[in-house]
């Protein structure tokens, strides 16, 4: 399978897979098209693909738009959690209820066109997709739950793209982060491409919907102005590993995305953790509590079943023994799951975060 990475490192268009050709059109003049030789391939792969998507997003607008706007959105159920603390595990544990729905790889990859080109096209993508993600041997396809943010991609509305595919030009983007620094134009954008997209979910499935993004832990404000009886469900995990894990993932998954030469910065990995947690003090006091339950990944990993009739129970969810069966199933399925290991912090960067990340080091009770 080692054929996939490698074709997904040389030709895949990563998060713009489903990008049209005129949001694409701007992206390149935005950064001046400073695409580095070496992604040129790439490039091109996305250009003659977004030619495609422009043309399918014209057929499902005429198939689809008047029902989608017709479509209502029962409040979600949000994860938040920084990346790399357990929110895809969390997720995916949450997913294997069939009283909800979330999105899939395919869907957020293909947010213009998915109801028109999933029945025929999937088979094909996943063809080309790696059986595990980059960073951790966590299973990968094209009908696992994914995060909502890569739907946001394509209309140039996240953060993910300063990040992967443009590091050296690309910093105007990271204001998508927490939204905070976007004008009230930006934010307005930002709310109804999220909208527009989960009420095409909405559409789809016709059940409530559980989201997962680590930039929402950042955006509660936000996502209450739309949907005010959301509810949220909190995981957090020790600081220092998180930041060895973050290292460690950006600088694999940049191969799949990078239009421009990646340039891994560890003190913006420093600085997004304490923009998001910052916005999340400062707006979780936002949330009913009745709507607002927390984590911790150790726990979770100890006790997943115990841990999740908890969250259940909290959040007022449908009863937990129907889902209880499948549950257990499906952890029993990932026993043996081997983790990343990561060689010990030096003295200095362990200081550094302890002195920089204190607030959550002492919130949740991790040595420093």
């Amino acid at each position: 399978m080692a054929w996939r990475h490698t074709f997904i490192e040389r030709f895949g268009p990563g998060g713009l897979s489903g990008v049209v050709f005129g949001d694409w059109w701007n992206m390149l003049r935005q950064n001046r098209f400073a695409i580095d030789m070496k992604y040129w391939p790439r490039a091109a792969v996305i250009t003659f693909s977004s030619v495609l998507n422009s043309c399918w997003r014209r057929v499902e607008n005429l198939l689809y738009a008047r029902k989608i706007k017709q479509t209502s959105v029962p409040p979600p159920l949000f994860v938040l959690g920084i990346w790399r603390s357990g929110t895809t595990h969390l997720h995916n544990l949450l997913s294997k209820d069939d009283r909800f729905a979330y999105p899939t790889t395919y869907e957020v990859i293909f947010p213009h066109t998915f109801l028109c080109t999933e029945s025929w096209n999937a088979s094909a993508m996943q063809s080309f997709t790696p059986p595990t993600r980059p960073m951790d041997n966590v299973k990968y396809g094209i009908g696992e739950p994914q995060e909502d943010e890569f739907a946001l991609v394509p209309s140039g509305l996240s953060f993910m793209l300063g990040l992967l595919a443009f590091p050296r030009t690309g910093a105007k983007y990271r204001r998508f982060l927490s939204l905070r620094d976007a004008t009230p134009g930006e934010v307005d954008a930002w709310k109804s491409t999220l909208l527009w997209f989960l009420r095409k979910l909405t559409l789809k499935h016709g059940r409530p919907l559980i989201l997962k993004s680590p930039g929402h832990t950042s955006r509660i404000k936000v996502l209450l102005e739309l949907f005010p009886d959301a509810k949220f469900v909190h995981i957090h995990r020790d600081p220092y590993t998180v930041f060895q894990s973050t290292e460690h993932t950006w600088t694999k998954v940049m191969s799949w995305w990078a239009l421009q030469e990646p340039e891994l910065d560890i003190d913006l990995v420093i600085r997004d953790y304490i923009e998001v947690f910052d916005a999340f003090f400062e707006q979780r006091h936002l949330i009913p509590g009745e709507n607002f339950c927390e984590v911790a990944f150790d726990a979770l990993e100890r006790d997943p079943m115990g841990q999740m009739r908890q969250i259940y129970d909290k959040l007022n969810l449908p009863d937990f023994d129907h889902v209880e069966p499948t549950l257990r199933d499906y952890v029993q399925s990932i026993d043996g799951y081997s983790r990343n290991s990561f060689p010990e912090l030096s003295d200095d960067m362990r200081n550094r975060l302890a002195r920089e990340w204190s607030c959550c080091i002492e919130e949740w009770g991790y040595a420093k």
